[in-house]
């Protein structure tokens, strides 16, 4: 089955200290959010992306991501909301004005301002969620992790059993839509759409992903991000 991608990229970038929102800053050549687009973009099992935006950056990004870089796949830019987790709702909703809410189909969601991820694991990943109903890319942990308490660790958890997790997250449309109803109505945020799922007794299925596949968040992210991509910003 055709999977539909949200690109939640409604953030201000705060952390970059630019006045420019972060996924529009320029990373080898070309803004970061248009690196991030052409990895779905050209992807045979992706029929439809949406693009989450700043409602004050949607003339822009139409004009200088979207048909600058002619983006075929781009079905409609949706206006974003105050915090991740409303652009993401905002996000469903439109897929069901549009017709793609049926119970099954594959919805990915990817933050913007991960440019880096190896697409190759997307067929992989489509798989899992159309067999199982979720999975989401992530990393075992590198570092030893410390509970922390008034600046006093209260404990060191099994680094063996922890990863991080990152995106592209994939989910089956009836239970990423439940699971984000049911959060509205509890009054419960999450920081990672797979985390709304868990909550309800969900199994969500872990694919190990890249190291590479780093989230551009501040100014060191841009250093690494083009080392990386072997570029210049």
């Amino acid at each position: 089955m055709q999977a539909t991608v949200l690109i939640p990229a409604a953030g201000t970038g705060r952390r970059m200290g630019e006045t420019v929102s972060k996924q529009y800053l320029e990373l080898a050549g070309k803004p970061i959010l248009a690196h991030t687009l052409a990895l779905f973009e050209n992807h045979p099992l992706i029929d439809n992306i949406y693009p989450i935006v700043l409602p004050n950056d949607i003339s822009y990004c139409q004009q200088q991501i979207i048909d600058r870089y002619g983006f075929s796949k781009v079905r409609k830019l949706v206006a974003g909301g105050p915090t991740r987790q409303d652009s993401v709702k905002n996000g469903l909703d439109a897929l069901a004005e549009d017709g793609f809410d049926q119970p099954h189909r594959p919805i990915i969601i990817h933050d913007g301002a991960r440019p880096l991820f190896d697409c190759k694991q997307l067929s992989t990943l489509i798989d899992i969620v159309c067999q199982t109903g979720a999975c989401t890319i992530g990393v075992p942990v590198k570092d030893t992790i410390k509970n922390v308490e008034n600046n006093k660790i209260t404990g060191s958890p099994d680094r063996n059993r922890l990863w991080q997790a990152q995106t592209p997250q994939g989910f089956q449309y009836q239970l990423i839509k439940e699971a984000f109803d049911q959060s509205t109505v509890d009054g419960f945020i999450a920081t990672d759409d797979a985390s709304l799922l868990e909550r309800l007794g969900y199994q969500v299925q872990m694919l190990e992903g890249d190291y590479r596949n780093i989230k551009v968040t501040t100014p060191e992210d841009i250093l690494i991000a083009v080392a990386l991509l072997g570029g210049s910003t």
